[in-house]
């Protein structure tokens, strides 16, 4: 029996905490590469399975925080399996709460921030962010969606800081060479800011009407404030593109921190068009 080798997919495990809160504009260019992945709904009761399969894991942004265990008793197996993850040297990706997740789960510290970061927001890249392979090439400062009340305080022990900004100390770091937790999002599509700002989870003064740069008003976080340009890179399919430098990278996360399985054969004479001879 002859079988003709293929190489095979990679596979990703994407840890969700509410079903807004998904890979976003990361799944065309899953799609484009041909990148299969499983989304597990933790907050629906989704169990988490084996890591083995798994080529990368990513944990995703939620409206949670990571010290409430007691509201949500599945952080607690979450974690655990984040620390399997890097145990394993296995590439992974945590944003905005899996950032913190991240941290968290080996031994960082998350605590409430001196005030929200709401609004499309300014990031700059540390010396050694600028150095580090997953940002290679990009502008050092950006304008990037942010969203979270709760920061990094502390990172892991050996954790190298690749991204602050003047509220948050800690928006990028990265444990070993194939772990990675960035605070801000670059996984927007044009219906994020929508869904997010009608979650009934976050404060009623993130659902006003939009300020600029996510200023705190008196009743707390408005939504986030996007300027003209913003506005059409986020909000407007039809608008002209920004101006303003962006938050790229998101592809080339695909291709900078794992080597793909060897070319095997999958054992299926249909599924793998194989032929059979003597």
């Amino acid at each position: 029996m002859a079988c003709n080798k293929r190489e095979e997919s990679v596979r990703i495990l994407v840890f969700q905490h509410i079903a807004v809160e998904h890979p976003g504009a990361f799944r065309d260019f899953l799609a484009a590469d041909g990148v299969s992945w499983d989304a597990v709904e933790l907050d629906a009761g989704a169990p988490i399975p084996p890591l083995d399969g798994y080529d990368a894991l990513w944990v995703m942004g939620g409206p949670m925080d990571v010290w409430e265990e007691d509201r949500h008793p599945w952080l607690g197996p979450e974690k655990a399996a984040i620390r399997e993850a890097v145990a394993r040297r296995m590439p992974f990706l945590g944003v905005c709460l899996g950032h913190q997740l991240l941290a968290d789960a080996l031994g960082g510290r998350v605590a409430p921030g001196a005030a929200p970061e709401i609004g499309i927001l300014e990031i700059e890249l540390t010396p050694e962010g600028v150095r580090d392979p997953l940002f290679a090439g990009l502008a050092p400062v950006a304008r990037c969606l942010q969203w979270h009340a709760a920061e990094v305080v502390a990172p892991p022990a050996g954790a190298v800081t690749l991204a602050a900004s003047p509220a948050c100390a800690v928006q990028a770091f990265r444990v070993g060479d194939k772990a990675y937790g960035i605070q801000y999002h670059v996984e927007v599509t044009p219906d994020t800011v929508p869904e997010w700002g009608a979650l009934p989870a976050w404060p009623a003064g993130a659902r006003e009407d939009p300020g600029r740069g996510g200023a705190r008003g008196p009743r707390g976080p408005r939504r986030p404030g996007l300027t003209s340009p913003d506005r059409r890179h986020y909000l407007g399919p039809d608008s002209q593109p920004r101006e303003e430098p962006r938050c790229r990278g998101s592809r080339r996360w695909m291709s900078a921190r794992w080597t793909p399985r060897p070319p095997r054969c999958c054992g299926n004479t249909r599924r793998c068009g194989t032929a059979t001879g003597t």
